[in-house]
């Protein structure tokens, strides 16, 4: 046996061990977060913020697991040395120029090797390196149980296109404790949610965006948020998240029909014909094949308002289905916006929340 290499990880100098809590209070402070996980890992889920700076590729975790599971434990490890040894220096040179106070944070899977060594270097080269206690596995943990919580949240509904997205965003404009759903999942929630959006997180990351969002409320404060289904485009908020939400009051808005259809023109109209068409035949068995042919040629056109108007009859009906479904037992509140500016609308919801004695 090499005498050189432990089966221990190396002990950092004054490093602390951190509960989640203390962790992410001393990230808020202004800290670096280091991920020293794999890229794949990374980009599974991670805490937002963080910086990866993984001790290991993919290719090499995936090496170094294959050989610990044949050869045992010490042999994984004189290899995971080896392949460490060089990256060194630049791991070094990373640090330094994250942590500008130098105080770093460092986590890995289970607050470990991997985060136990990585703050090791941090410390020998001056920094003080705090390791988040049980790693990542305990901030999702953590968070898991964080999002179950009895939020007081004002659901904001309508059917599409009338506008709930600028009324959310006109409240946090305003002050109001406010959760973009949308924004968070980079997805409007419709089959033409994706246009115009970058690509979406996992949905262990929205889990973690959205914890990062809520986590700045005050739980006992209304919390307001857009009526959505569980599954935004490709990701879903948990379950319990979503159950609370639908256990709470909803402001419907009532939005004249031709100012819905006149908001959809102007947020699609811009789009690619061949995206538009693509996201049609996703919904051709619901609203037929000819209304799907119709709205097709329609959009060739450059007749929006036409296509909007056989998408958004589809779409009515979904919603109606959903408030019978899902709502028809809970306080909602009925508020008409017929042709309101958004000031106006804001005053509305607010007067109707006070009246409610919601606020």
């Amino acid at each position: 046996m090499n005498p050189i290499i432990s089966t221990e990880p190396p002990q950092p100098i004054k490093n602390s061990s951190l509960s989640v809590e203390t962790f992410l209070g001393k990230r808020n402070s202004g800290n670096p977060i280091v991920d020293v996980r794999s890229p794949a890992e990374y980009a599974k889920g991670h805490i937002p913020g963080a910086v990866n700076m993984p001790l290991f590729t993919n290719e090499e975790r995936a090496m170094i697991g294959t050989l610990y599971t044949k050869s045992g434990k010490e042999d994984a490890l004189s290899r995971g040395l080896e392949i460490i040894g060089p990256k060194l220096k630049d791991f070094a040179r990373q640090g330094l120029s994250l942590a500008e106070n130098h105080e770093i944070l460092v986590y890995c899977w289970r607050g470990g090797m991997r985060s136990s060594s990585m703050a090791w270097l941090f410390e020998t080269i001056g920094c003080k390196a705090s390791v988040l206690t049980g790693g990542y596995q305990s901030y999702r943990h953590f968070i898991h149980k964080y999002l179950s919580s009895s939020f007081n949240f004002i659901v904001i509904g309508g059917m599409t296109g009338s506008g709930k997205t600028e009324i959310l965003v006109e409240l946090d404009r305003m002050g109001y404790q406010v959760i973009n759903l949308e924004k968070l999942a980079s997805h409007k929630g419709s089959v033409f949610g994706a246009i115009g959006e970058s690509g979406q997180p996992s949905t262990e990351q929205f889990e973690n965006l959205l914890f990062e969002n809520i986590a700045r409320f005050d739980k006992k404060k209304l919390i307001f948020i857009e009526d959505e289904s569980i599954a935004i485009g490709s990701v879903f908020l948990p379950k319990p998240f979503y159950e609370r939400m639908l256990q709470c009051p909803l402001l419907n808005l009532v939005v004249p029909f031709e100012d819905r259809i006149n908001r959809l023109v102007n947020l699609y109209a811009g789009a690619n014909t061949e995206i538009l068409n693509r996201a049609l035949k996703k919904i051709e068995k619901r609203i037929g094949m000819e209304n799907t042919r119709k709205a097709i040629d329609y959009i060739r056109e450059h007749n929006f308002r036409e296509a909007v108007f056989i998408v958004l009859r589809y779409y009515d009906k979904v919603y109606y289905k959903t408030m019978q479904r899902h709502h028809k037992e809970k306080k909602t509140i009925t508020l008409e916006l017929h042709n309101k500016a958004m000031t106006e609308s804001i005053q509305q919801i607010i007067h109707d929340l006070n009246t409610n004695k919601l606020l």
